[in-house]
This record gives structure tokens, C-alpha cells and sequence, in this order.
């Protein structure tokens, strides 16, 4: 093993070219590098760091420097529109990960969907600062992966790994490959994911925000039952009952009873609908006018939006927020809970806990803290009930938090279906079997269901969450989504469960594909571009998400082909022959191709 002992830098050979190890202050600790060949093929880089005696390890980089070929794109973990930016645009080429911040996984692309390069950590708990781009001299791109820069506990040894894959591959498989390798680097199990996950859902947020009431609720979710939504979340607001729109009232968690008289009685009510039944808790924060925040008085890392952000490195803090969610889970007779801002937790500037020497605390890591809270949060949950669904939503979505929670939501779009569409491709390349959530659907309802129906097929090969205020909602609309929840239940296997294939990341996905052995689905989401039906082995239905009255198809042989609107009624049958065919269809509905 090369390593720095004594100099603050060494580089050693891989196939790429050298990866360089560099530690300006390396003190006592002595920080090695090897390269290994693994069974499939990849480079792993093997880095150890070790100390006389436990100290604040030292900041230290990899980073390395390769030829701009086939590397066009960059896939990255907070990717907007995949561009691959100068190395000196530090405002759109720097990303950090953790325990809730994204997955350490990036990959060079080209326009084919080749993937030419990708790099994959190891370390997915505590923070990496991943940086680079465009080295404009010589159309070289750079790389970086800076660890250890925010304080952090004192250690006496340190091991982590980075995985180089320089063959080309497929983007879905080399981005798939390399998640997994992500989670299995860091010992990371998922946790188990019931089929309730992958079930419709309805979420009050963006039709209620806070002003929220449980007989408005009941009223919604017997229409949402009739659509065939089978799981509601009851957002922020049921715990005060005033609207404040900071966090200052989180933290005591009793339930407002002007709003929830009694809450066990209404859940009971919503089960009766037969709707599982989910609350959100802001698990961090204590508001500066609650009763916790005396209580947890010097056990916080900073204040937020009116609110402490609690310190999980104090046990009594974890006990708290634990024996919060185990009482309601138990007392309201609920089936999981969606905790929310989990990327709060981290160390703001100084860490509070270096002037009184750790004192309290039993971990003295604080996204090691993090990982003990969820891990047992989710086991106690798991305890009541085996089949507990727990929703977390962007950016803590890597590896770590898939142990604790079993649908990963899409961060906040509201109205934007672009964005929904190209979150849950990402998503679903780097999370395995855990469901995939689309952030709430919200439009307006004067537009008419053909448009409203883009909304929903831009987050079809998600878990579609609806959060419209249905008793508000046209006929038009209401039938347009139970055809889709219909639709989506009846092929879920193949939209949900399938080989996932998202095509063109560079153009933010104008074509998505999902099939299982059964069936395959395509989705078009621009105008004029060709699916490609192949040679119909199995049935192919081609989803229109533009607003376009037609799709052109590419077909090996004749076929059948039936169109459909967006209520799921017959729209014409067609019978083209093999080439390129032109096919009238309904915006937001689709067509069934089969083999003629």
C-alpha cells in the first residue's frame, strides 16, 4: 500500500491514468491507497488512514485527470440537467453526500447512452465533497472526493473505498451497477419494502397545507377511496392549532384538538375506507415555543426556521424522538410514518459538542448518530407492525437511508411534472427494489383532464401521489385519475417492478421504458420522437405525454395497434404495417400494440 507518511502526496497507476492521494496536514496519521481489480472487472481504490491515537482525522483528497472521450454528460446525485460544466464553475460542479444527502455516484456519458466512466464511494455516512468538470486547456475532465471537511470525531483508523469503472455500458445498467455496489460497500441492507408501498396514495399537503382538519380529511379520502387510492398521509398542521408557517410549534407533538378531536377514532374511520393511514413528523426539530425546547435545552446542533435542530448524539434525544413515533404508531392504530428532514441533522459551523468535550453524548459522530436514531426508529416501528411503511423524500435517498424507510419521494415540485419525471428516473436506477414516489400531484382545475393527465404520466414509473382537492375537482378529472390508478394497478409489476430503462438523460428523459416478463411500457414524452416497439415478443403499450394527437412508432412487422384516451376509452384500431407508422392517439392517452 502507497501511502503518506511524512509527504502530503502519492499517486498510484490505474487504468485511467493516476489517482492521486493528497493530505496537507496529515500530523500523526498516516493515510494509504491501494488499487485492487474486483470480480467484475472495475478498479477499487482501498483507502486506510490510521493515528498513533484517536484524533480529528485529517481532510484529505482523491482526485484524478482523464481524457475528455465519449464523456459529454455527467451524472451526479443532485443532476438538474446533466451538463458537464468547467471545472472553474464551482456553483454547479461541487456536490456533498452523507447519511441524507444524495448517493456518491457519478458517471461520464455520451449522447448513445453509453456511460464511458463512473466513480462510486464507499463512505455514505459521513460527508464527501465531490467536485470537477471541464479542464478547458485541454479538454481533459477532472474529478475530486474531498473527505473529512467539517469537523468530525477523533478516530485512530479510517477505511473507506472508491469503485472506477472505465468500460463502456449502458447508463441505466453502469448507474444500477454502481448504487448497488454503493450499499454493499457500506453494509447497507434495505429494509423491507411491503407491496402497501408501491399502492396510489393521497397526501394532504398541497391541497391543505397546514390548515388542516380531520372531517375535511375523512371527506377527501372517501372520494380517494372511490378512485382506488389505498394509502393517505396526513402532512404538517395536525399539531397546532394555529398556522405558523416556520417550525416553532414542532417538537411537543400532541395533537391539535380542535383539529383531531380524537384521533384514534379517525384513523379508525379511514381504515374503514380501506386506506392505510400515515403522519408526518419534522423528526429534528424542537420549535423554539415548544415545551421541548427547555427540555433539550444545550442539546442541539443550531436553530433553523424557528425551530432547535436536535443533537442525536445524546441518547435522551434519540430515546425521545423513538418513544414519540412507537406511542403513535400504537395509540392512533397508524401504518408508518413519513419523517421528514432528516438532512438537518448536521453540524452547522462549530460543532457544540468540541467546548464541553462530547460531554452526554455517546457518539461523538454525528452521521454516525443519525444511522443509530433511524436504525432503531425503523426496528421499534418493525416491532408493531412488519409491514410499517416510512417515507423519506429527496436528497435522502442513497443507500444508508434505505435501511430505515421503503418509499423514496421526489423533493418538492409542486406543478412542475418535468421535474417529477426526471427525479423518479434517477431514483430508480439508485434504489433498487425500494418504492419510488412521485412528489405530490397538484394542478389547476380549471385546465382540462387531457392536461391534468400529463401530470400524471410524467410520474407513471413512480408510485403516483396525489394531493389535488378532490372534492373540488371537475367529473372530467376524477375520471381521468381512477383510469390511471386503474392502470397503474393493474400493470404495476412491470411499471414499478420491472427492468427500469430511462433513455437520454442529456434530454431529460424523452422516452422511459419499463417491462417485465409479461408486457412492456413505453413512455413518450416529446413530440415527434419514435418508440421503438421492436419486434413485439410480448404486448407493448406507448404511453402519449405530449400534447400531440399522434406518436409514430417504429414496428419489426405488422401489428394491431388500439388507441385509447385519457379515461381509458377506445379511440380507434389501426393495423400499420412494419417501418415507421404514424398513429393517431389522444394526448395523455395510449396505445396497445400487439403483433398482427
Amino acid at each position: 500500500m502507497i501511502g503518506i507518511d511524512g509527504i502530503t502526496k502519492v499517486s498510484v497507476p490505474f487504468s485511467f491514468g493516476e489517482l492521486a492521494l493528497q493530505c496537507d496536514e496529515p500530523g500523526a496519521w498516516r493515510i494509504g491507497i491501494e488499487r485492487r481489480i474486483a470480480p467484475d472487472g472495475a478498479e477499487i481504490a482501498e483507502i486506510v488512514a490510521e493515528a498513533p491515537a484517536p484524533a480529528a482525522p485529517p481532510r484529505f483528497k482523491a482526485s484524478l485527470v482523464i481524457p475528455q472521450a465519449g464523456m459529454h454528460y455527467m451524472w451526479q446525485p443532485y443532476a438538474q440537467d446533466f451538463s458537464l460544466q468547467p471545472n472553474w464553475a464551482s456553483w454547479a460542479m461541487i456536490w456533498t453526500t452523507d447519511v441524507a444527502h444524495g448517493i456518491p455516484l457519478y458517471a461520464l456519458f455520451d449522447g448513445s447512452d453509453m456511460c464511458h466512466f463512473s466513480a462510486a464511494l464507499g463512505e455514505s455516512l459521513r460527508p464527501v465533497v465531490a467536485s470537477g468538470g471541464i479542464h478547458e486547456e485541454e479538454s481533459l475532465v477532472d474529478l475530486a472526493f474531498e473527505f473529512f471537511t467539517i469537523p468530525e470525531a477523533p478516530l485512530d483508523r479510517y477505511s473507506t473505498s472508491i469503485r472506477f469503472d472505465t468500460r463502456p455500458t449502458a447508463l441505466a445498467d453502469a448507474v444500477r451497477i454502481a448504487a448497488a455496489w454503493v450499499a454493499e460497500a457500506g453494509g447497507h441492507v434495505p429494509c423491507k419494502v411491503p407491496d402497501d408501498a408501491f399502492e396510489p396514495l393521497y397526501s394532504t399537503w398541497y391541497c391543505f397545507h397546514k390548515d388542516v382538519f380531520g372531517k375535511d380529511v375523512e371527506e377527501e379520502l372517501a372520494l380517494a377511496a372511490r378512485l382506488g387510492m389505498k394509502t393517505a398521509i396526513l402532512d404538517d398542521g395536525w399539531h397546532t392549532d394555529e398556522i405558523v408557517w416556520d417550525y416553532s410549534r414542532c417538537g411537543d407533538w400532541e395533537v391539535a384538538p380542535r383539529r383531531f378531536p380524537d384521533m384514534a377514532a379517525h384513523v379508525r374511520k379511514v381504515h374503514e375506507l380501506g386506506i392505510k393511514y400515515m403522519m408526518w413528523y419534522s423528526v429534528p426539530f424542537v420549535g423554539l415555543d415548544s415545551a421541548a425546547a427547555e427540555r433539550f435545552k444545550g442539546k442541539t446542533l443550531y436553530v433553523r426556521n424557528g425551530s432547535h435542530v436536535l443533537d442525536p448524539r445524546f441518547p435522551e434525544v434519540r430515546r425521545y424522538l423513538i418513544d414519540t413515533y412507537v406511542t403513535a404508531m400504537r395509540d392512533y392504530g397508524l401504518d408508518g410514518l413519513k419523517l421528514d428532514f432528516i438532512d438537518s441533522f448536521r453540524i452547522n459551523g462549530e460543532d457544540p459538542a468540541v467546548a464541553d468535550d462530547y460531554a452526554g453524548r455517546d457518539e461523538k459522530s454525528v452521521p454516525v448518530a443519525v444511522d443509530m436514531l433511524m436504525k432503531e426508529v425503523h426496528a421499534k416501528l418493525a416491532e408493531i407492525n412488519p409491514d410499517v411503511l416510512v417515507e423519506f423524500r429527496q436528497q435522502y435517498v442513497g443507500a444508508a437511508i434505505r435501511q430505515y424507510g421503503n418509499m423514496l419521494r421526489v423533493g418538492d415540485c409542486p406543478g412542475d411534472m418535468r421535474r417529477n419525471r426526471v427525479a423518479i428516473a434517477i431514483m430508480r436506477l439508485t434504489s433498487g427494489e425500494t418504492a419510488v414516489h412521485s412528489d405530490m400531484l397538484e394542478w389547476n382545475l380549471s385546465i382540462p383532464a387531457e392536461e391534468a393527465a400529463l401530470h400524471v404520466l410524467n410520474s407513471i414509473f413512480g408510485v403516483v401521489q396525489y394531493s389535488v382537492m378532490l372534492r373540488k375537482a371537475p367529473e372530467s378529472h376524477l375520471r381521468m385519475i381512477k383510469h390511471w390508478i386503474e392502470f397503474s394497478r393493474r400493470h404495476c409489476n412491470a411499471l414499478l417492478k420491472g427492468r427500469f430503462t430511462p433513455r437520454h438523460a442529456e434530454l431529460m428523459f424523452p422516452e422511459i421504458e419499463a417491462e417485465d416478463d409479461a408486457e412492456r411500457i413505453i413512455g413518450i414524452y416529446d413530440d415527434g420522437r419514435v418508440a421503438d416497439c421492436g419486434d413485439l415478443a410480448k404486448p407493448t403499450l406507448v404511453l402519449n405525454a405530449t400534447a400531440s394527437g399522434r406518436l409514430t412508432l417504429r414496428l419489426a412487422g405488422p401489428a394491431k395497434v388500439e388507441a385509447f384516451d385519457t379515461f381509458g376509452d377506445a379511440a380507434g384500431v389501426f393495423t400499420p404495417e412494419a417501418g415507421l407508422a404514424e398513429v393517431a392517439c389522444p394526448p395523455g392517452g395510449y396505445l396497445s400494440v400487439i403483433r398482427n
